[in-house]
């Protein structure tokens, strides 16, 4: 099983550009997306967060379910959802705004322990910025790696959540000893600074960085690089194309068995091409539908 902790949220996903565009409320939050994504590539998955008794938070556990995604360790409370208002620019690139204080999923707290069947355990964006479930997310993501479990990041940098930029920069290195796999967009490795060989000698075995539609590149920690290209696609909005990539990478590991550093290491050339092209595919699908939709199985063929 893959877990997937981090935040569940609403999306207000505007019809249109600029600030006045109409909107709709969707189903989101990073983690949440990649969640839904693994279900519908058909990887057994648990979602471990915590959700608003709301009716937003009914919908929220609706769809996980819908996906065949185990929330049997989501946390409840009476607190409201957590609201994101996107953007769109005119090339269809989502900026946000949050409505945070008093939400349920900040109050999240460190599960006793994960399921006995987790294999990997993914982590990223709003959950390990907003406290104190913050802390209880890095604590889960450090236990996780002690015992080793695989671990994956996206620190998917919402820099309008973050109060303090230089210490979220050092939080984030502080996490990487507990990292197998990290992933990020071009856009979060400049904003983060430093290089994907920094990161990878404070413990990752592999970086992945998304360049939106030029593609994906993979550095290992053996020096090795590989690179494809984006799958072009005629774009509606770029919502949850980051999280898709996210499912992908750990759907395909899962898949032939290499949830593991040294895996990684030796997937090799041909291996990471496929992986890469596997998650650029699935990427590009979601692009080409409003809001979060990642692709099932079923659209992607064998990875």
């Amino acid at each position: 099983m893959i877990v997937v902790a981090g935040e569940a949220l609403i999306d207000l996903v505007p019809h249109g550009t600029g600030a006045l565009a109409a909107l709709k409320p969707a189903l989101g939050g990073g983690p949440y997306n990649t969640a839904v994504a693994l279900g519908r590539l058909g990887s057994p998955t648990a979602f471990c967060s915590r959700t608003s008794h709301d009716a937003f938070g009914e919908a929220l556990l609706d769809r996980l379910r819908e996906a065949g995604v185990d929330v049997s360790a989501v946390q409840r409370g009476p607190e409201p959802t957590t609201l994101a208002l996107a953007t769109l620019d005119g090339n269809g690139s989502a900026a946000y705004s949050f409505y945070v204080e008093g939400t349920a999923d900040r109050l999240f707290a460190t599960p006793q322990a994960l399921p006995a069947e987790t294999r990997a355990v993914s982590f990223g964006t709003c959950s390990l910025v907003l406290e104190p479930g913050a802390t209880a997310y890095e604590s889960l993501m450090r236990t996780a790696a002690a015992q080793g479990v695989f671990t994956a990041l996206d620190p998917n940098i919402r820099a309008g959540l973050i109060p303090d930029a230089d210490a979220y920069r050092a939080r984030f290195t502080s996490w990487l000893p507990s990292v197998t796999l990290l992933k990020l967009s071009e856009e979060d490795a400049l904003w983060l600074g430093g290089t994907p060989r920094e990161w990878l000698a404070a413990g990752p075995a592999a970086v992945v960085i998304t360049h939106g539609g030029d593609g994906l590149t993979a550095f290992t920690r053996d020096g090795t690089v590989h690179a494809v290209p984006g799958e072009k696609v005629d774009v509606v909005d770029t919502i949850g194309a980051g999280d898709t990539v996210n499912a992908a990478l750990l759907h395909a590991l899962a898949a032939q068995d290499a949830l593991s550093a040294e895996s990684l290491l030796g997937l090799g050339a041909d291996g990471w091409t496929r992986l890469l092209r596997f998650a650029a595919r699935a990427a590009a699908i979601t692009c080409s539908r409003a809001g979060a939709e990642p692709p099932y199985a079923s659209e992607l063929g064998d990875w």
